[in-house]
């Protein structure tokens, strides 16, 4: 299945099994944060990866996390696809996942400014599983940073 790329991003054991039971019949990987299978497409693909980093080699408390997070922006329901907490369980971060083949353009980069406006989270990430980029957000704009900080440089 091409949502198996190899991606910049660590290796692990990531659970995937073939949904026969579905009228789909595709292949589902086991979210460790929804505790439950979900459809394995690219973007998902993408996602499980980010998490696990996050989590691996970044100090994200797996428990302060949190995907596919409900929000209303301008009347309409919306989802972030990945919302980190502080232990106050203040939004902290907002991540957005593309596809390894969609380009991380300043159209992602107005999408999750969009929600962060409704969210106000300190740190906003974007990846496609290839490139990602961070930035801080302050009431005077955005910083990008050179790197995904620790959970610990986030808390301020």
């Amino acid at each position: 299945m091409s949502a198996l790329v190899p991606l910049n991003l660590p290796r692990f054991d990531i659970r995937v099994r073939r949904d026969d039971d579905s009228r789909r019949g595709g292949l589902e990987v086991f979210d460790q944060l929804r505790g439950r299978w979900v459809a394995l497409t690219p973007e998902e693909w993408v996602r499980q990866h980010f998490v696990n980093f996050l989590i691996t080699q970044r100090g994200f408390p797996r428990m302060l996390m949190a995907n596919e997070v409900s929000l209303t922006f301008n009347s309409m329901a919306r989802r972030a696809d990945t919302m980190v907490y502080t232990r106050a369980l203040k939004p902290l971060c907002i991540v957005e996942y593309k596809a390894p083949d969609v380009a991380v353009t300043q159209k992602v980069f107005d999408q999750i400014a969009r929600y962060n406006s409704v969210i106000e989270a300190p740190c906003l990430i974007v990846s496609n599983g290839l490139h990602h980029y961070c930035c801080r957000y302050t009431p005077e704009g955005y910083t990008f940073l050179p790197d995904i900080p620790h959970y610990s440089e986030l808390l301020y």
